[in-house]
């Protein structure tokens, strides 16, 4: 509390105060952009029908979904409308190609209203910055986070999370820095169990998500794609946090 939680109040203020620079002008093409991007997403999800229907009609979706395609009925509402949640749409991706573009075109959706179009009506006129409220004692495993905006739940992964990303920018002689603990849970994993492969691993400065990769598809470490190693990171946190084999099923999209 005296060394690393008060003397951070005050830095965590002055972030506050200071901002963060959006490029409106970036952020507004990328909206025309992606709306482009929405509309030929919906012109393939409609040459799978025989009849139009609106994609973000969850109602129209359970239809075509579980009467016209007979897709395995997961949940039905108390009424008796098919829920098509992402969990639920996740889970019967593999059913047929319509769910992935389902998943496509609400994912898109998602960020174009929760971001791109949002971010750019939070910038203040006075600064011309987004000022968002960082907060110090609210997640449950001590980590920092970030609300109104919340700038921590931008997806890195995927190429649209990236091209949100760039419209953040800073002033002129500025630079904008990132930092992050390198592979700290398993870090300690490696130290507790004292599994030589990982301790080597730790010890060379190898990418431990490489070298897990290269195990699991038994390739040598310089033929790991970004796939393999996308599914290594999956399945090692997935190890260190328990998740069931079904659980892990779900998230590397394995049978």
């Amino acid at each position: 509390f005296y060394y690393i939680e008060s003397p951070l109040v005050k830095i965590l203020t002055e972030m506050e105060y200071y901002g963060v620079r959006a490029d409106r002008d970036y952020l507004s093409s990328l909206s025309d952009e992606l709306r482009k991007d929405l509309e030929l997403i919906n012109e393939q999800l409609q040459g799978f029908v025989s009849n139009p229907f609106n994609p973000n009609s969850s109602k129209q979706i359970g239809e075509i979904l579980f009467k016209e395609f007979k897709l395995p009925v997961i949940k039905k509402t108390k009424t008796g409308q098919y829920i098509t949640s992402e969990d639920i749409l996740v889970t019967l991706r593999s059913k047929h190609p319509v769910v992935s573009k389902i998943l496509e075109y609400r994912g898109l959706k998602k960020l174009l209203s929760t971001y791109i179009d949002a971010l750019p009506l939070l910038v203040k006129k006075q600064t011309g910055k987004i000022h968002t409220s960082y907060n110090q004692a609210v997640t449950s495993t001590g980590r920092l986070s970030s609300s109104n905006p919340n700038l921590q739940n931008i997806p890195v992964r995927d190429a649209v999370g990236k091209k949100i990303r760039t419209g953040f920018i800073v002033d002129k002689g500025c630079s904008m820095l990132s930092a992050d603990y390198s592979q700290i849970e398993l870090r300690l994993a490696a130290h507790l169990s004292k599994d030589p492969t990982m301790i080597e691993a730790f010890q060379k400065g190898i990418d431990i998500h490489a070298q897990t990769a290269s195990s699991v598809f038994n390739v040598p470490l310089h033929e790991v794609t970004e796939q393999m190693r996308r599914q290594a990171k999956i399945i090692n946190f997935a190890t260190i946090y328990g998740v069931s084999p079904y659980g892990l099923s779900q998230q590397a999209d394995i049978t």
